[in-house]
């Protein structure tokens, strides 16, 4: 049996299709031509070039397939064609939903985010069941995997058996463009880091969210989700693990979100409206950071046995991975 994935070159995509190897899975990676396919490089895999948006090359790199994880994402803070990131992120998880119950599939896990479940944001974790709204999503892109996410739970409901899985905040190697957690590690290690906002994150490596995805094919119950996580931690307390990792000094100043906001409406608006480039504090990323993006992966652990290996050995490989593929130049 056939199992095909999209998003196999990116960061999460690229950590499950080397678990699907491993098992012995025959994998089929949807991949554009234009995509970097380096996390691919040396791996055993049959690259189908096509795109979530074209359903003719879904079909087609989809054909004779069993299993479909449907891993990609456009993932950013900051777009100047917020059309895009719908068509991708909305769009094409609806192609690919449909597409896989055309083809009569067995089974769909659906990559979704944490982003698009409810947060209660004082440092109290959220779950699976946390009350949440469209209006509570914070920016495009949250918006964009909030309606994703509603499009997987009605095809669950009309009898596609499609297991969704929310992955946290993962870290780790080959994180290769990189995600805006991976960001932060890499302007940590050139000494852009300078200070830091009062807020945290639930870290969890990538290698667990890629055995979470696998799990949740095997023991998931359609139209369920799933947090893939491990440690709610501070920003504070991941540069400290950090330091101690690289002997590179911590961030010592705490900046208010009074100070912070109004910069990063300027830097984006500058982005938006001059440069078109990606802004240096992206008022999505700023508005975001206001909130403790903590969550409680139990329910992970315990229906489908996600593994919780310590975080600061996926902080210790991403460091490396950055280190020796040429991203880091502080000290050069």
């Amino acid at each position: 049996m056939k199992t095909f994935v999209t998003g196999a070159t990116g960061f999460v995509g690229s950590a499950l299709v080397r678990k699907l190897i491993g098992r012995g899975d025959d994998v089929v990676a949807l991949v554009r031509r234009e995509t970097d396919p380096a996390n691919l490089t040396g791996l055993k895999v049959h690259v189908a070039y096509g795109d979530l948006r074209d359903m003719d090359s879904l079909r087609r790199a989809m054909s004779g397939c069993g299993q479909v994880y449907h891993a990609a994402a456009d993932y950013t803070l900051w777009t100047k064609d917020p059309d895009a990131l719908y068509a991708a992120n909305v769009g094409g998880t609806k192609n690919v939903l449909e597409a896989a119950r055309d083809a009569g599939v067995g089974r769909v896990v659906y990559t979704s985010t944490v982003g698009a479940l409810g947060n209660p944001g004082d440092g109290t974790a959220g779950t699976e069941v946390t009350p949440v709204k469209l209006g509570d999503m914070v920016g495009h892109y949250k918006r964009s995997k909030f309606k994703a996410e509603e499009l997987a739970m009605r095809f669950a409901s009309e009898g596609l058996p499609v297991v969704i899985v929310n992955p946290s905040t993962p870290v780790g190697p080959r994180d290769i463009k990189p995600t805006p957690t991976g960001k932060m590690i890499l302007d940590f290690l050139n000494g852009k880091m300078v200070a830091y906002l009062d807020s945290g994150l639930n870290l969890v490596d990538v290698d667990d969210v890629a055995e979470g995805h696998i799990l949740a094919m095997e023991k998931g119950i359609p139209g369920e989700k799933y947090i893939l996580g491990n440690r709610d931690m501070t920003l504070k307390e991941i540069f400290e693990d950090l330091s101690r990792l690289t002997g590179i000094p911590a961030p010592r100043v705490r900046l208010p979100y009074a100070f912070v906001y109004p910069i990063a409406l300027i830097s984006t608006a500058v982005s938006d409206h001059i440069t078109g480039r990606p802004p240096l504090a992206p008022i999505e990323a700023v508005r975001m950071a206001r909130k403790f993006m903590f969550f409680d992966p139990a329910k992970a652990v315990r229906e489908l046995g996600l593994p919780q290996s310590p975080v600061e050995g996926a902080l210790e490989r991403a460091v490396k991975w950055f280190r020796d593929n040429g991203y880091v130049t502080r000290g050069k």
